[in-house]
Formats: structure tokens, sequence, C-alpha cells
């Protein structure tokens, strides 16, 4: 079929009006679950210290022979540890006419974007926060950098062969990339008890989310027939030490699963989230978010890693 002769249509026609939404649909992910479940506190300065410290071994030869004079025990000193600020920002700059015009979706084009831009910039935060990135002290050529999650581990850890732990001042070496394993998670989880710690968390890139799912743990996956639901996720694993929730990241490395007692971790603020209106150099307007902060580790070996897991 064809339309008939002279048929003026909408191809033909001028001036139909646009159908353009009121709406802005945004699928970028914005939840940090870190930085969120994380203790928030403030810092002083561009390097910020603290200390940790253990209780010496269990001695189980502890005994002492009555009336005799007491053998003076070693002291242990405390550790100190540190960790520089990083600053992150997003800027924006707007044309006056831009500012002005009428818009679909939003009144001022500033405001949505410096709105958009401190969402962009918490989202930076947390990727950087939780990869494995080594400090770096900065100067007037070179950014300062903070310690991230990933290098913090010294204790409580799996990794695969030539992987080795990051330092005060390293990042870890990525090893051979293994498969995450209910053995391997039950390895870490037991090592943190034994030291001390109380890990909650399981923080796991998506695949390796998928895979902690299949671990039977000893149980079997059941349909639950009046909900027509097939339960084939872990959200909790059941340790012999106690629950731990599973929780995914769209932002820490794949490769790497953290195990996390949150207790012992807190983002430290310099400057918080903040924007501020730049000079004025012609027609537009010109705004920088900016955050000064860095990761406080106040002590690493609550919680552990299974490093060097495969991604696919």
């Amino acid at each position: 079929m064809a339309q008939p002769t002279n048929t003026f249509d909408t191809y033909d026609a001028i001036g139909v009006r646009e159908d353009l939404s009121d709406m802005i649909y945004n699928i970028s992910p914005t939840d940090t679950w870190f930085m969120s479940t994380a203790g928030r506190g403030k810092v002083s300065n561009i390097l910020t210290e603290w200390q940790t410290d253990a209780l010496a071994a269990v001695d189980t030869a502890n005994a002492v022979i009555e009336g005799d004079d007491a053998t003076l025990d070693a002291v242990t000193a405390t550790a100190r540890v540190t960790n520089r600020t990083q600053i992150s920002d997003k800027t924006v700059v707007i044309s006056g006419t831009e500012e002005v015009v009428d818009k679909a979706g939003r009144d001022s084009e500033l405001s949505y974007q410096i709105t958009k831009k401190m969402a962009e910039l918490k989202r930076d935060m947390e990727a950087i926060i939780t990869q494995n990135q080594a400090v770096v002290v900065g100067d007037a050529t070179t950014a300062r950098k903070l310690r991230s999650l990933e290098s913090w581990y010294t204790t409580n850890t799996s990794r695969g062969a030539t992987g080795a732990n990051g330092s005060a001042t390293t990042a870890a070496t990525d090893g051979t990339q293994r498969d995450i394993t209910e053995t391997l998670l039950k390895s870490v989880i037991q090592q943190c008890y034994t030291a001390g710690g109380n890990p909650k968390y399981l923080l796991v890139g998506p695949v390796n989310k998928q895979k902690v799912s299949g671990f039977t743990g000893g149980a079997t996956k059941m349909i639950d027939a009046e909900d027509a639901k097939l339960v084939a996720a872990v959200d909790v694993y059941r340790s012999d030490f106690g629950e731990i929730r599973v929780v995914p990241s769209r932002f820490a490395r794949e490769r790497t699963a953290h195990l996390l007692d949150m207790e012992y971790w807190s983002i430290g603020f310099l400057r918080t989230f903040r924007a501020f209106k730049l000079s004025k150099t012609g027609d537009s307007e010109k705004w920088q978010a900016l955050a000064e902060y860095t990761l406080l580790a106040k002590n690493q070996g609550a919680s552990g890693v299974i490093a060097d897991l495969t991604v696919t």
C-alpha cells in the first residue's frame, strides 16, 4: 500500500512541536557502600598519624614459684602508622546564555551540573579508596595520594602465586589469578578470628558475587513454592565464627575480595564535600566541587583479603 497522491504528512510539515520529555534518565550507579558504611572523622593535617597495638601471645607456661622474685616482662611499644590526604575534584563551566535559555528537564543548567559533578566526585572517591594504590607524598608538581584499602592488608591475607602484601610505601603486588572458593574464604575468616577481628562483610565485585552465590556451605538451595522463587543467591554466609554479609561493589577491583570489620575503617576529612565558585573571567560561570580526605585503617589486622581472583 502507498499514500494517496498529495497526502500531506508529518515528514512534510513545518512547525510540528518537538516532544522532548521533561525527565532526564540516568542509570549510572551512585551507591558508594564503603564510604557510607565506614566511620567518618576529621583530620587536621595532610599527614595524619595514629597508633595500633596488640596483646602479647597467650603464654600457657605462665606459672611462677611461690615466694620467688618477679621476672620483669619486656614492654612492646605501640606501632605508629600514617596516611596522606588526597584532593579530588570536579569542575564545570556554563556559559551565561546556556544558564538563561529555556531548557527541558532542569531550570538551571549550573545547579544540575554541580549536583551531577558532586555525585561523580563521590564515585571517584569510592573507587580510589577501595583500589590498590600506594601512598604518594606529593610536592609542588605531584599530587598527593592516599594509601588505599588493598595496600593496607599485611595480615590475614590469601594471595595467588607471586602475590605480595603492600607496605607503608608500596601497593600490594598482584599475583597469579585463581577462582574464589569457599575454602579460601573460610581460611581468611579463621585468620581474622584468631587475630581478634570480627569481620561482618565480604565486599566483592559482581562476577565474584555470583561465584560466592554458588557456594553450597552444606546447604541446598530451595524453590519457594508459595512465591515461585528460586533462591540462587548468597547474601549472608554463616561461618563458624559468625555471619558474613556478602556485598557487591561496582567500584572495587573485581580481582579482590575484602573481608571487612568496618569498626576499624574510617574516612578522615581535612575538607568535606563542598562546591566553590571560581573567579569570573568572561561570560560564563565556573565552579569546582572538591574534597580532601584519607583512609584511616585503625587496625588492618581486624580484616582480611582474598586477592588475585579470576574476573570472568
